[in-house]
């Protein structure tokens, strides 16, 4: 059981920096975990934005790499999004998603592997 907590999002302009924060509070066993970021813009599908798994391994989007960072303190399982250069395409709700054993720690297929969500935090970038 995994419960997930967003917050940092916010409304900034073209350029502009952000940084979204994920706490998370998991019962049993903590190992194995991979965490994302996934985010869904209106009248689109959810895409995955960054991951990162217990191993440190990280995957990003195309559309972010170089101007996202997600990490993690694994102490604690909070996870993080630095995000810069920020561009209105951007603009979305961002999810938190966490779960363990995932055949694959990937930012493809809008998350569906992921059992595991937070409530969102809006992102707006104008």
């Amino acid at each position: 059981q995994v419960q997930l907590v967003e917050s940092g999002g916010g409304s900034v302009q073209t350029g502009g920096s952000l940084r979204l924060s994920c706490a998370a509070t998991v019962y049993g066993t903590k190992s194995d975990y991979c965490m994302g970021w996934f985010r869904q813009a209106p009248e689109k599908a959810r895409e995955g934005v960054a991951v990162i798994h217990d191993d440190g391994t990280t995957r990003y989007a195309d559309s972010v790499k170089g101007r996202f960072t997600i990490s993690k303190d694994s102490t604690n399982f909070t996870l993080w999004l630095q995000m810069a250069s920020l561009k209105p395409e951007d603009t979305a709700m961002y999810y938190c998603a966490a779960d363990r054993g995932l055949l694959r720690c990937s930012v493809d297929g809008g998350g569906v592997e992921f059992g595991y969500w937070g409530q969102g935090t809006q992102v707006t970038v104008s």
